[in-house]
Parts: C-alpha cells; structure tokens; sequence
C-alpha cells in the first residue's frame, strides 16, 4: 500500500498510489492509504508518479486520483494499468503522461530522473530526485538479475554516473536475505522441468502482471505441445495489454475456456490468477468446483509460480489442501525451489547499490521494522547513516544532512468492499484511449510514429492496429506541431472526425504521445 509524499517549500509530489488486499476481511477487501489529513494540512499534490505497474504502487489510483486531480506520471505499461484502473471507476484518463524508463521530467517542484531497475514487472524504475541542493534516490521495487526473462537489468553505469546522492529511500524487503535473489531465467528453467513429469492438465499460477513469468509458461508450453487458456479476468487483461506494447510478441495464441473440454489432458495448460488464496479470484472457483469449464481431475498438476505474502499463508494452504483432495499434484516455491524469484534486492545486491551511488544517509522503507533494521545495518558497514526506522504516518524532515521527526499523522483504515470496487457507467461506453510513440524529426520538423500503438476502446467492432496506424502515419507527414502536448490535441481533433466516418458512430478519443526523441 505505497503513497509517500516529497515536499519542498509547500509544493509536493506523490510516489506510488497503491493498495493492499485484505484477506482477513470476509469478502476479501482492500485497503487503500489515508490522505484525508492532506486537505486539512493544506497539501494539493502537484503530481503522482508511478514507479512501477504493480497493484501495491498504483491500485489506488481509482479511488484517490479524483481528490487530486493532477497529472499522473508512469511509463507505457504502468500507464496502461492506471488507465484500466481509471476507467473502471467511471474516470477520464488524460491526466495520465507516460514517460519511457531512463528518461528526464519535471513534476512539481522536482527534477527527476527515472533509471531502469529489473523487478518482477518491466519497466520498473528508481527516481533520482532533485530540487535546491537536494539529491534524494527512490529506489522503487528493484533487484539485481543479469539475465532478467523481459524488461532492463539494473545497470552499475547507470547508478554510479548519479553518484554520490545525499539521501536514499531504499527497498527493505530483503534485507534479511543473505543471498543475491533468483534470476527469471532461473524461474524459467525450473517451470520447463516441471512440466516434463506432467501427464495431466497443468494450471500455472502466478501474479498476473509479472509478464516474464508468462511469457515463460507461454514457451515451456509450446515446447511440450500444450495449448494455453487463461483463467482470470486480469490475466486476460495482462496478456492483451503485454501484447498491444510488445512484450508477449512470441507469446503463443490462446484457446477459450470453453474448448478445453475437447482437447486431451496431456495437451493442456491454463495460467490462472488467485495463487494467493483469494477467495472469489479463479484459482479458488476452480478448486471449489465452482467453474463452468474446467473441473480439476486426479493427476492434474497444479504449479503455484508465487510465494505467499506474509498473512496470506494460511488462505494458500487451504486452497492447495482441496485441490490435494481432488488427487492433484501440488508444486510450490516451499518444496520446489526456483519455482519463484523474488523482485526485491538481498544483501549483496543493498551491498552493491551503496558502492554505486555512495549515499551519505539511508531511510529505510518497505518491509516490516526487522527488515529496515537489518537494511540500517547492512548500510552502517559502508559508513551510511540512518537514523530513522520509519512507521505509517510520520512527517519526516530532511535539511541535507539529517533526518528528523516533525510529527505523526493519525491515520485510519480506508477499507473498499467487492461491492465497490469497479463502476463503469453507461457514459463512457464509446471512450477510446491510443498511446502513441512518437519520434520528432528535426531535420524535417516532422513527428513519426515508432513501436506499437496501444489502443484501449469501449466501441465493439474498433479499427484494427494496422488501419488505425496507416491513417496515422499519413496525417503525421502532413502536421505540424511545436510540443508532443499540440501534437495530441491536433491528433485528436481529426482523429475523432476521421473515426466517426469509418465507424459510423462517436467515439470520445483522447491521444496519449509517448515521446521517445532523445534529449540532447
């Protein structure tokens, strides 16, 4: 549940938007951050910025984004979550600006500078923050893998040519891990071997938006001659919106559910949502008998590409208990090592960050008061101060060389029940959203589009990809605009009078310009 404010002299910017889902609550809520005490501070956020696509970093967008109103900063894939959260609470989505990894912006009073890190989603970043004589590096969720399945490594160069910075706000996950964390690649070949003693179905589950862990399955699939259906409704969302930004591009066509029922049990594998015990996600339907096209049978196996979040153990290991009652084979992390890789750095990867960066102080977050102790200590052996085990709530002040307590906010719970969470009224039933990556020519004062398009439409029966792009190819040659904000304001304009010949009905568009033009 990630939301940290950064101020300076009454301007603030917010970091991550995330929620948390409750377990322990009887229909499986989620909890969202307090930010009621802002508006009676008097702090109007200036601007959000999503680190990364994970729901804990920006699954609350939906429900807090409307109190502020600013512009929200993430890269493509983060973007096209948030704009997914956006539209089913019945929100427009033009607040959302995409920026690519390793690239520089402004959002309020800050400079940032976004570097690649590897995590279990691509484009996952780390902020450098810069205002006044202030350097402050966020580190996001990150690790360190050398052969990451998708996305960027996290690159040595990329963080000593930042260095030294003042103070980092680092990722404490594991830091009481002594050992470097599992590569994806690692997690790969583990799935592959697994799959070779499999004579029945195979359910894969994992995280729906850890793309490389998909991708994987996807593959081992293909190679062992198994056709794959998805179960879930934000895997089938993950998998199209991996494939619209081309990161599923060799990911092998799907069959719907309701064929599985033809094909034989050898020559089927299903990538499901719910490994965490979630009791109205797919995986427990499945194991409650509770599908319509799929019911598990003695000699399937079951394959939980996951690791349990502390307070969810006890909610996996009832649901992995029915499906050893239907006679299913059970492969977990616990008695199959290297079936899951952390996305979060251990000792030796903290170790090798401070080489890079050599911060003077650390704050510590993520994790619980353990973890951020052991991440002080680890710091403390390389001469970095830490002074502060941070808690929920607390108003910190940083004046260049120390840290200190201004105060504690009381917070409270902020619970949202199934009942809800999404509200997709009749009125935006005919928005289009394209994301559009662009390149400006100088030498020709031209804009060019470059990479896929992603293309999010209410409207059955929208214009392919193709059609969509050939007609943007042409009005870019004929355009002029002095910003990629024109750009999208011009495009929108014709786009929408373009769109309402060739559908023959109205569509509200709204251009996203991603532009990729590399900076001086």
């Amino acid at each position: 549940m990630n939301l940290m404010l950064y101020g300076f002299q009454s301007r603030w910017l917010i970091v991550d938007c995330g929620m948390a889902l409750r377990q322990d609550l009887h229909d499986t809520s989620l909890q969202i951050p307090d930010v009621s005490s802002l508006a009676t501070l008097g702090i109007r956020p200036e601007a959000i910025v999503i680190t990364h696509g994970h729901e804990d970093h920006l699954g609350a967008l939906g429900w807090l984004w409307p109190r502020f109103g600013c512009p929200i900063y993430a890269t493509p894939l983060a973007a096209g979550i948030a704009r997914q959260k956006l539209v089913e609470q019945g929100l427009a989505t033009d607040a959302i600006r995409t920026f690519i990894p390793g690239t520089h912006f402004d959002a309020g009073p800050f400079s940032i500078q976004s570097i690649n890190v590897a995590h279990s989603i691509p484009e996952s970043v780390s902020l450098l923050l810069e205002v006044d004589r202030h350097r402050i590096l966020h580190t996001g969720d990150w690790k360190i893998d050398p052969q990451p399945v998708l996305g960027a490594r996290t690159r040595e160069e990329d963080f000593t040519r930042i260095a030294p910075v003042d103070l980092v706000v680092g990722d404490s996950t594991n830091a009481m891990v002594e050992n470097h964390s599992h590569s994806e690649s690692e997690v790969a070949a583990t799935l592959e071997r697994l799959m070779e003693g499999c004579e029945g179905r195979i359910v894969v589950s994992c995280f729906a938006s850890n793309l490389a862990r998909i991708l994987a399955t996807g593959l081992a699939a293909r190679r062992h001659h198994r056709r794959i259906a998805l179960l879930g409704r934000a895997m089938e969302k993950m998998v199209r919106l991996g494939r619209e930004l081309g990161y599923l591009d060799d990911f092998p066509d799907t069959v719907p559910l309701s064929d599985i029922g033809y094909l034989p049990p050898k020559e089927i594998l299903i990538l499901a949502t719910g490994s965490q015990g979630e009791s109205r996600a797919a995986l427990s339907r499945l194991a409650a008998n509770q599908h319509s096209a799929l019911e598990i049978e003695p000699g399937d196996c079951i394959i939980f590409s996951s690791r349990a979040i502390p307070g969810n153990e006890r909610a996996v290991a009832r649901l992995q208990q029915a499906f050893t009652q239907k006679g299913a084979h059970i492969y977990s992390d616990e008695a199959h090592p290297g079936l899951h890789a952390s996305g979060h750095p251990g000792r030796d990867e903290l170790l090798s960050m401070y080489q890079w960066v050599r911060p003077a102080h650390l704050l510590p977050v993520h994790g619980e008061s353990a973890h951020q102790k052991a991440h002080c200590d680890i710091a403390g052996t390389l001469g970095i101060e830490s002074s502060i085990l941070p808690v929920n709530g607390q108003w910190l002040r940083w004046n260049g060389k120390r840290m200190a307590l201004e105060c504690t906010l009381t917070l409270s719970p902020v619970i949202i029940s199934q009942r809800k969470r999404a509200r997709k009224p009749p009125s935006r039933q005919n928005e289009t959203i394209v994301v559009l990556p662009v390149v400006y020519q100088a030498d020709t004062e031209q804009w060019q589009r470059v990479g896929r398009m992603l293309i999010d439409s209410q409207v059955n029966a929208f214009l392919d990809e193709e059609t969509l792009g050939d007609w943007v190819d042409i009005t870019l040659e004929n355009m002029t605009a002095r910003s990629s904000k024109e750009l999208a304001h011009l495009l929108e304009g014709l786009a929408d009078h373009w769109l309402r010949e060739q559908l023959g009905q109205s569509s509200r568009i709204t251009v996203d310009i991603v532009n990729t033009t590399p900076h001086e």
